[in-house]
This record gives C-alpha cells, structure tokens and sequence, in this order.
C-alpha cells in the first residue's frame, strides 16, 4: 500500500485550494483599494520558481526558492511594510519581461523598480550593474573602480549578494578576473544558465 506524501496531500486537498483562492481574491481586492503595501506571486522559470514583490513604485524583490520565498516576505513585512499580500494585476508586466528574457525576446527590462533596500555604497553598485550590457560580464574589480572606489571589492560581492532584484539587475553578469563565477544569491547553477542563456543569444 502506497502512502501519500503529505505535502502532495496537503497542496491538493480542496480546503488549501480555496484557501490559496480566497487569498488571492482578497490581494486583488486590497490592491484596487490601495490597502496592500507590497503584494507578490511566483512564476516559474529555467532557474526555479521566482518570488516576485512589488509596491506602489514598482518592482521590489526578485527571490530565488533557495532563498526562502516565505522567509523573504516575513523579512518584507518587516523592513517595507505589514501589509503583503497576493498579488492582483501589478505584478503581470514583471512576470511576462522575465518570461519574454528567458525565451531570448528581450535583453533588457523596462519595469519600474523601487530600490528602497539597497542604500549608500549597495545603492550605487546597483547603479553601475544596470549599466552591464545583456551578454557582457564585468569584474568585481572593474566594477568597484565604475562605483567610485576601487578598494571596495569585497563590498561590490556583498551587494551583489545582497542584491535584491537578482536578473533584473544583472549581478549574474559579474565574475572574478580570473573568469571565475564566484557565488550567487541563486546558485551557481542559476549564475551559469543565466549567463548560457545571455551567451547563446549573443552568439547564436
């Protein structure tokens, strides 16, 4: 006798699917009422399932599954604001750009971002990665030279690693000197299919 694995049974059950709905149904209504501060959803894509979250001024986190998607909106609801919920329309625009990037449509995105929690050197490290091109790389090194101070390479890794918009501002796109990856907040696995992708498009 086959014994049904719980979480399979958990996520099938009717009760959790008209759960999950009627959470849905009330993001939807807090954000055409302006009541939610930051609403999220998840796509699916070539490197995992993404958390997405936005607020009002645009795109605020992209998250990785080995990141913890429930750990990073408890980490939301502290540092933006309480109010995180599903996801209505605001997040459509973000989920079809990354879906037209991993098909090889579009090489660079047009979404409103909202940069709120990066700050002071993280800040303009951001700054300089949204100026890396679709198929290029950049070192840490050149890059912490590009954010005004060349000494500060073990910072520049640090907000790469922190950064909170992962793809869409393309800290993929950093590798040591030595063409080394380095780490990444997805993986290295994520790190190398990103820039395979970018690689292949480049140079079909």
């Amino acid at each position: 006798m086959t014994v049904p694995d719980p979480l399979t049974t958990l996520l099938t059950d009717p009760l959790t699917t008209d759960v999950n709905r009627l959470l849905t149904r009330l993001g939807r209504s807090a954000e055409s009422r302006e009541l939610a501060d930051v609403c999220h959803r998840t796509v699916d894509s070539p490197v995992g399932t993404l958390l997405l979250a936005a607020t009002a001024r645009g795109l605020v986190t992209v998250a990785y599954a080995v990141q913890d998607h429930e750990a990073v909106l408890a980490r939301l609801a502290i540092q933006l604001s309480p109010r995180v919920l599903p996801a209505g329309h605001r997040l459509d625009a973000a989920a079809r750009e990354l879906e037209e990037y991993f098909a090889g449509r579009r090489r660079r995105f047009d979404l409103a971002v909202d940069l709120q929690l990066a700050r002071g050197f993280r800040r303009t490290v951001l700054d300089r990665l949204r100026d890396i091109g679709y198929g290029r790389i950049s070192s840490y090194a050149d890059l912490a030279a590009a954010s005004g101070n060349p000494a500060a390479v073990r910072a520049v890794g640090t907000a790469c690693a922190t950064n909170p918009l992962p793809i869409v501002i393309p800290c993929h796109r950093v590798v040591h000197r030595n063409g080394s990856m380095g780490r990444y907040v997805g993986g290295e696995n994520a790190k190398a299919t990103l820039l395979a992708l970018e690689t292949h498009e480049e140079n079909p």
